[in-house]
Parts: C-alpha cells; structure tokens; sequence
C-alpha cells in the first residue's frame, strides 16, 4: 500500500517518532502508572490543546479506575521571573485529598508546569504527578522534572500527534520534525 503524502506531511523534514512507537510506549507507561495508582482512582487532567491524542491513548491504556478533567493553561512573562499561569478553562473536579495526574504532550521550558503544579499543590491533593510524552530538558528555564516521559527529545521544532504549528498538523499519528521553512517565514 502506498502512502500518499498531503501537503501537511510534505512540510514535514523526517518522522522522529513513528505511530508504532508512541503506541508502544504509551501502553508501557499506562502499566507504570497502574503500579502507582493501584486501589486509588487517580483525576487523570488533560493539558488542552496539544495533549489530547496522548491523553486519550494513554488513559485507554490504563486499567485503573479513573477520573478526568481538563486544564487550558499558559505562561506569560521571560524567564524564572515569569511566575504568572493564565488558567483559561479550570478544573470543575474538586482535588482536595484526591491523587492528580497532569498529563502533558511537551514540556520545554518548564514554566507552565511549574507554575501549574505550585496552583494545583496549593488545593490540597494527596499528590500531583506528571507524565509527558515529549521531554526537552535542555531548554528547562526551572526546576521542572516530569515524573513519567515517554521520550526524552533533541531541541526541534516537532510537530504532530496532537501538537501543532498555527493549529495545523494536530491530526499527524506520528511525531515529526517541521521544516524550518515553515516556521521562519
């Protein structure tokens, strides 16, 4: 069978991580997780928007009993001094003793995060984890460390499984670098 490529997939340099892949790890993390969420019912947040294919593969993944809910947040300001989240959509769970897992697509900078997990702490939770699926630690501006990756990633500019450029590429099964060309217009 042939693939025939789509203007998207032509603005892509190389696939960095293949469908089959991700689908790999993603069910080996799902097992660690359900060793760490045995007999609790973890909230299981989606970060929205680019974690919503990780999100979903992975919490089919699991076969913990569980809840969810969605987050959209961001960083605002340069650098450790930043220190502002702007929380667009909210948790309508109440996390009060309950165990949380944030679940990322990329974590880069580490800002949002950080300053995520500092908002959730402050609400009382039993615990707050992360998992991501992409990690970037060499351009990690705070101490940030997910407690779970999937894939400890090069700094480039990636693209697909639920991560965009302009809102474009999101519905790509695999993880590609974007030609540069298209970003430095």
């Amino acid at each position: 069978m042939t693939m025939t490529l789509t203007k998207t997939d032509e603005n892509v340099e190389r696939v960095m991580l293949s469908e089959e892949e991700i689908g790999r790890r993603v069910r080996e993390v799902a097992a660690q997780l359900d060793r760490l969420y045995e007999n609790r019912r973890p909230l299981v947040v989606c970060i929205l928007k680019g974690s919503v294919i990780f999100f979903s593969d992975l919490i089919r993944s699991m076969k913990t009993p569980l809840e969810i809910d969605f987050m959209a947040v961001s960083s605002y300001g340069t650098g450790t001094e930043s220190g502002r989240l702007k929380v667009t959509k909210d948790l309508t769970t109440d996390i009060s003793g309950r165990d949380v897992l944030i679940v990322e697509d990329i974590i880069d900078s580490g800002n949002t995060l950080y300053h995520l997990k500092k908002l959730l702490n402050s609400r009382a939770p039993s615990s707050v984890n992360i998992v991501t699926l992409l990690d970037k630690p060499e351009r990690r501006e705070v101490p940030m460390e997910p407690e779970y990756t999937c894939f400890v990633i090069e700094d480039e500019f990636v693209v697909g499984y639920g991560m965009d450029y302009a809102e474009e590429y999101r519905n790509l099964p695999y993880i590609g670098v974007l030609k540069r060309s298209v970003y430095e217009k």
